[in-house]
Order: C-alpha cells, then sequence, then structure tokens
C-alpha cells in the first residue's frame, strides 16, 4: 500500500491530481478541500493516499493531511459508502463539519454531498456516532481553527472539557457546540469547563 507520495503537482482538474515523483506520475482524486489546499501551497508537496483495489482497477485517492485521511477511512466503513461516495461527502462537507454533522444528526448537511441521500447520510450518522471519540473531537478544534502548531495543545484541552461535560451527562453534540462557543486562546480546561456549563445553564 502507498502511505503518501511526496513530489510536485503537474496537472489539476476537478478531484484529479497528478502529483510526479522520480519520473512518474500518479494520478489521485481528491477531495475539494484537501485539493485547495494542496494547489495552495506550490512546489513540493506531500498526499497521503489511500489505494482501492477492486476487480475493475485499482485507483489512488489522495487528502492533505493524515487526519483527513483518518476520515476517509471512517467513512468508507460505513456500509454502502464506496470510495468515490467517501470523496463526494468530504467534497462538501469538512472533516470538522463531518463530526460536528453526525455528533449533532445533521443528516441535510452530509446529504448535500452529490448521490448521497437522506437515508444514506443517516446511516453515516448511526454507523459513525460511536466511531468517533476525543481523537477526532480534538482534530475537529484543531482544523477549524487558525491556531499555530506552538499552541495546537488546545485542541486537546477542548476536547478534554467536552469530555467532561459528556460524563456530566451532556450529549456530545451540546458540549462540543458549548467548548466552542466559549472558547478563546489561552483558556485552561477548568476554565473552558467554568464557562461552557454557564452557557449551557442558560439554554
Amino acid at each position: 500500500m502507498i502511505s503518501y507520495i511526496k513530489g510536485e503537482i503537474t496537472f489539476n482538474e476537478g478531484d484529479t491530481l497528478v502529483v510526479e515523483n522520480n519520473g512518474i506520475g500518479y494520478e489521485i482524486t481528491v477531495p475539494t478541500f484537501s485539493a485547495q489546499k494542496l494547489l495552495s501551497k506550490g512546489g513540493e508537496v506531500t498526499v497521503y493516499t489511500y489505494m482501492s483495489v477492486r476487480e475493475d482497477g485499482i485507483s489512488l485517492f489522495g487528502f492533505e493531511s493524515r487526519e483527513e485521511k483518518a476520515f476517509y477511512q471512517k467513512l468508507i466503513s460505513v456500509s454502502g459508502i464506496g470510495p468515490k461516495a467517501a470523496i463526494s461527502i468530504l467534497s462538501s462537507i469538512t472533516p470538522s463539519e463531518l463530526v460536528t454533522a453526525v455528533l449533532s444528526s445533521d443528516a441535510a448537511a452530509i446529504a448535500k454531498a452529490p448521490g448521497v441521500g437522506k437515508k444514506t447520510a443517516q446511516r453515516v450518522i448511526l454507523e459513525l456516532k460511536d466511531k468517533i471519540g476525543s481523537g477526532d473531537i480534538a482534530e475537529m478544534f484543531d482544523m477549524g481553527s487558525d491556531i499555530s502548531s506552538a499552541s495546537a495543545a488546545t485542541g486537546d484541552d477542548r476536547a478534554e472539557a467536552a469530555e467532561a461535560l459528556v460524563a456530566l451527562g451532556y450529549s456530545r453534540s451540546e458540549a462540543v457546540k458549548a467548548v466552542s462557543k466559549v472558547y478563546v486562546p489561552d483558556m485552561d480546561v477548568q476554565k473552558i469547563l467554568s464557562a461552557a456549563l454557564r452557557e449551557l445553564s442558560r439554554i
């Protein structure tokens, strides 16, 4: 299996990129958001890949980060969601928005993807809800903000506060929304938790 390809983008059209490495051009299908990030970098890029082997051929699917690749692999674990359908979903909704949609049971947000109906979106929510943990929530906070790598640990602080709220009896969606609403830079876990509890008490 090819884990990643490092090289220069020599061609792009729609959701297809060609990345050249050592004289070989790899054709890779990439979600819209990943493609935009990769193209904005210029020069040499690293594309994290998933290889799909089927009777009708071998295809490479690529992502700008390991986190996006991990969400893709979660999506294709859902019954009825194939490699191309998962790309369609991640071209219509970012990984952080997907986590929020799953936790809040927002089937309409997922069903915006071409070829994905309401029943399929509901199945995605049903099968992914138990597979999303605190690590995914931390990644969601980090990918949804402009924090620097030096302060990336704040995503874990927010995830820890959200998990504490879940332990207190709140739903994951309520916890994530409350933490997202009250968080400001440099807040530690205790301050995030206190502010989130005040926010939830108003609801």
